[in-house]
């Protein structure tokens, strides 16, 4: 899930396993979607090109892939580099 215009910017794992990004720009002109992009990539330690979004460009439940991640690698990469993780 993406929380665009956020205080406090950074990502989030849950107990469940979700994930959640936010970032300060607003959800204007794919601003928001660039941000979560770069913040991606930083996270898993990969250039922002590297992240493609596949699905949910207007919305806030967005799917991402990582060009040379598996899904668990990078799910992996995200918990270890997320700012907290939701007990």
């Amino acid at each position: 899930m993406v929380k665009p215009g956020a205080k406090a910017p950074g990502i989030i794992v849950g107990a469940d396993g979700s994930i959640t990004v936010r970032v300060r720009e607003p959800a204007r002109d794919g601003e928001a979607n660039n941000a979560v992009r770069r913040a991606i990539a930083r996270a898993v330690g990969a250039p922002p090109s590297a992240v493609n979004l596949l699905r949910g460009a207007s919305a806030r439940r967005k799917l991402f892939s990582i060009d040379g991640l598996t899904a668990a690698e990078a799910r992996s990469r995200l918990s270890r580099n997320a700012l907290s993780t939701a007990r």
